[in-house]
């Protein structure tokens, strides 16, 4: 068991790991269908075919559950940048790249989006570990932008800086501040500001 009262992740058996993903899966639904308000954990329940005890053995809270879907998708979109690596002949070219993707990929499910951007701004400790696992990967995500010959610490500064540019972009977002294009265009000034 993990200091939440949830099960760990890496303790789990086959069978109990098909259960969270089919929760996880089910959150992703209804928050791509509903957004945020959506996603109850008895519909959460129902939907992924286990009862609501189920739920809370391995999340606990709804801001936990969706700011774990939110560590699948960024895992997902880990992968694709693996299979194919960022595009551009500079570093801030292959940095705008990889927040171009991983924006466009937010946009593509607003309702969701919305979502998992409102848990990981929960104070719930679970969400706040889903919060540290996102930015680790972003943080190997940039490292594939940067490139190997770029100084590690000093990488770790500017990864850093610019996932809070764009996450606080996000949250304009995501509040109808702003639209995507002022999520694009903060990032775009921030990578040219770190880069230039």
């Amino acid at each position: 068991m993990s200091t939440l009262g949830m099960e760990d992740e890496s303790t789990l058996t086959k069978s109990q790991a098909q259960r969270r993903e089919r929760v996880l899966r089910a959150a992703l639904e209804l928050g791509a269908e509903g957004g945020y308000d959506a996603v109850q954990m008895r519909d959460v329940a129902t939907s992924a075919g286990v009862a609501l005890g189920t739920i809370y053995r391995y999340f606990a809270s709804k801001d936990h559950l969706l700011a774990a879907a939110m560590v699948e998708w960024t895992h997902d979109l880990e992968r694709r940048v693996t299979q194919r690596p960022p595009k551009g002949d500079s570093t801030r070219e292959r940095v705008s790249d990889v927040l171009e993707r991983a924006t466009r990929a937010m946009e593509k499910e607003p309702q969701l989006s919305e979502a998992v951007v409102t848990a990981l701004l929960s104070p719930d400790k679970g969400a706040a570990t889903c919060q540290e696992e996102v930015a680790a990967s972003m943080g190997r995500i940039m490292e594939r932008a940067l490139g190997d010959d770029f100084d590690p610490d000093y990488g770790r500064q500017v990864t850093r800086t610019l996932g809070h540019v764009w996450f606080s972009a996000l949250v304009g977002w995501v509040n109808g501040w702003s639209g995507m294009d002022k999520v694009a265009d903060e990032l775009d000034v921030a990578t040219k500001l770190v880069f230039e």
